[in-house]
């Protein structure tokens, strides 16, 4: 059977590694991971990068993904983590745009995806302070942690996910992850606090 004969009713019941085998010998099969993961990995992207640039970064982490497809450890079902341990690294590679992109943020309090009318008018005025404080506090963080609590916050990954994406230990996903955390903390309090006062 080719990728052309069969249904999105089947595609959509075979798990990830099963689409990857059967791309090597019909590579149009991995079309089906872009399909399922385009999306997030270009709305993970864009918060980090902004919008011009995530559609280079999907573009380039499925490039990357389909050459690399032979060496995928099928016994991993799910690629998610595979993919956006793909995207990370070549976002790390965009580091400084990401720091001129949260320098922006924390400057105008604008996040680069896009929200209902409604949803953004309530949450900005209730939050932008925040946001720019958070933004700083980004751009400022190490890349590794930064990695982390961006994968766990905006990817919906798991500590276990985001250890086989970044090629870490699930102990020190967690203690990056506490030192991110107690830095956003942190500077939302003060924010908080700042705010009180007036």
């Amino acid at each position: 059977m080719t990728a052309a004969t069969i249904d999105p009713g089947t595609v959509r019941r075979m798990d990830d590694a099963e689409l990857i085998a059967l791309s090597l010998d019909e590579p149009e099969w991995f079309s089906a991971l872009f399909d399922r993961y385009g999306g997030r990995i270009h709305d993970y992207a864009a918060r980090r990068l902004g919008n011009d640039a995530a559609e280079d970064i999907v573009a380039e982490t499925f490039f990357v993904a389909f050459r690399k497809r032979s060496s995928y450890d099928l016994t991993r079902t799910m690629a998610r983590p595979w993919l956006y341990g793909i995207a990370t690294n070549l976002i790390a590679r965009h580091r400084r745009t990401e720091e001129r992109y949260y320098r922006t943020f924390q400057r105008t309090g604008v996040d680069p995806l896009p929200e209902p009318l409604a949803d953004t008018v309530v949450t900005r005025v209730a939050a932008q302070g925040q946001e720019r404080r958070l933004a700083g506090v980004l751009r400022k963080m190490p890349r590794g942690d930064r990695d982390v609590l961006l994968l766990i916050a905006w990817a919906d990954l798991t500590y276990e996910e985001v250890a086989a994406a970044l090629d870490l230990k699930v102990g020190t996903v967690r203690s990056r992850l506490h030192r991110a955390r107690r830095k956003a903390r942190a500077a939302l309090e003060q924010t908080a606090s700042a705010q009180e006062e007036m």
